[in-house]
């Protein structure tokens, strides 16, 4: 074979060991991408049971308070006006008659006011704000404590799934301060910042040193729960200060 002859089978297997090559490379580059593609499919399959997983907790956990407050109603409210209005119909004196109906008629407005909360549906039709001012006016009738509502938005848009975490998570933290904190006042504000949206309840209680791991899943659980509809938990507490926490939903 000449020196020719040689060069050109050196060029030859050799361009044709750079195309086995860059064959390899590129079926390589293929095969990893599509691995990419199916694990991103896979996390966001997980993403989406978590999410859905989440809700079904959150709906269950509200209906499951439902049913106590209508539990509680019945036993302590409406079984009440039905002795009364039974010691007035069981009277012979007009007036008490008369006084037994007007019972009955409170009695058939608080069932209908009852059967209305039955339904997990409520949720679209009151506003998070509302929610809230409705919650705080609960804790200040109990004379626990203080309690005030600044909304500097004019309106708060949020889908369902987002109203039903937002709620949830905003009674847990109320329910915490009312246990843990001992606060004199607890106020909520909501606003937007450069962020988004911002939920801030703060109390001006005990507070907690946040270098000591609390005991249970709580506030693990609360800061999962704002990671499904895409927003943050943050909390900031000082002992004998207070605690200060954030319920942020991204623009």
């Amino acid at each position: 074979m000449s020196e020719q002859e040689s060069q050109i089978a050196l060029i030859f297997f050799g361009g044709a060991f750079l195309v086995i090559i860059m064959s390899t490379f590129i079926i390589s580059m293929v095969v990893l991408h599509r691995q990419r593609q199916v694990q991103n499919r896979q996390k966001l399959d997980q993403i989406k049971i978590e999410h859905e997983k989440t809700l079904l907790n959150i709906e269950n956990e509200i209906q499951q308070e439902t049913l106590t407050h209508i539990g509680r109603e019945l036993h302590d409210n409406i079984g009440q006006l039905l002795s009364l209005a039974k010691l007035n119909f069981g009277s012979a004196k007009p007036e008490k008659q008369s006084e037994g109906k007007v019972i009955l008629n409170q009695i058939i407005k608080e069932v209908r006011g009852l059967s209305k909360t039955l339904n997990i549906d409520w949720v679209e039709s009151v506003s998070l704000p509302d929610f809230i001012k409705q919650e705080l006016g609960k804790i200040q009738a109990t004379g626990f404590c203080g309690t005030s509502l600044e909304n500097s938005l004019d309106e708060l848009v949020l889908t369902k799934d987002q109203k039903l975490i937002l709620i949830r998570v905003t009674q847990e933290c109320l329910n915490n301060a009312i246990k843990h904190a001992a606060p004199e006042k607890i106020e909520v504000k909501i606003y937007q910042n450069g962020k988004g949206k911002v939920i801030e309840i703060v109390d001006d209680g005990n507070g907690f040193d946040q270098t000591i791991q609390a005991k249970g899943s709580g506030m693990t659980n609360l800061k999962k729960r704002m990671e499904t509809i895409g927003g943050e938990f943050q909390l900031t507490s000082v002992v004998g200060k207070g605690t200060d926490i954030k319920l942020l939903l991204p623009i």
